[in-house]
């Protein structure tokens, strides 16, 4: 997009930009302003060299332009203010609530399912995850069969392959899509708590405090829960 330079405007018109105190601002010249100035240049042009009117008219467009300008300014203010509310709305309702993100780490206690998803661009004949513990050991294998393109919600209980609880601790999820022959690596997404929300300042994200994570950026947020 092509910048408009204020300044050469005026400069344009044959104005000065001063600093002014009344409530229009150091940018905006008034239509009644403006109309003194052109009475003014007309009042005092030399006789024997008349403005041209395609002069006049082009002064007038310019004018518009700068009134223009204004205009914009102040709706682009109120859509800046009303983006910034609907970033307080949103952020009100997210506090306490989980979001997916994408990651590989699971957080293992002692008792309780755990819950991940994964993102399957394409359907897929055959889906499976593997969790392996801090050794990079294989713990845990499941095969989830035919599966459709989308979000997919799996649950893993916690067990090792043989069924025994696993110890506590961090282990790492990931998951292949087979199609005929071909072998893929699919996304893997982790539920976090949203603790805290940060509103950014105007065109920046919404700062999210999650748990184990710490801050992370709206944008990351794949799907809330």
């Amino acid at each position: 997009m092509t910048e408009i330079d204020n300044k050469q405007i005026y400069t344009d018109l044959g104005l000065t930009k001063t600093t002014s105190t009344d409530s229009k601002g150091n940018d905006e010249l008034g239509q009644a302003e403006f109309l003194e100035l052109m009475t003014a240049q007309l009042q005092y042009q030399d006789p024997l060299e008349p403005m041209e009117n395609g002069d006049f008219i082009a002064q007038m467009a310019q004018f518009g332009t700068v009134s223009g300008i204004g205009d914009l300014n102040t709706a682009f203010a109120e859509m800046s203010t009303a983006f910034q509310s609907n970033q307080a709305l949103q952020a009100s309702t997210m506090v306490g609530r989980n979001v997916l993100i994408q990651g590989d780490q699971l957080s293992v206690s002692e008792a309780g399912d755990m819950q991940l998803s994964i993102d399957l661009q394409d359907s897929a004949s055959e889906v499976v995850v593997n969790i392996t513990d801090d050794r990079g050991q294989l713990v845990h294998r499941m095969e989830l069969g035919y599966q459709q393109a989308g979000f997919l919600n799996i649950q893993w209980n916690g067990l090792n392959s043989d069924g025994a609880r696993v110890p506590p601790g961090r282990y790492t999820v990931s998951a292949e899509a087979h199609q005929g022959d071909v072998v893929s690596a699919v996304e893997t997404l982790i539920p976090v708590q949203v603790e805290s929300v940060t509103l950014g300042q105007a065109g920046q994200d919404l700062t999210l405090t999650v748990s184990e994570l710490g801050d992370i950026s709206m944008s990351q947020v794949r799907k809330i829960m």
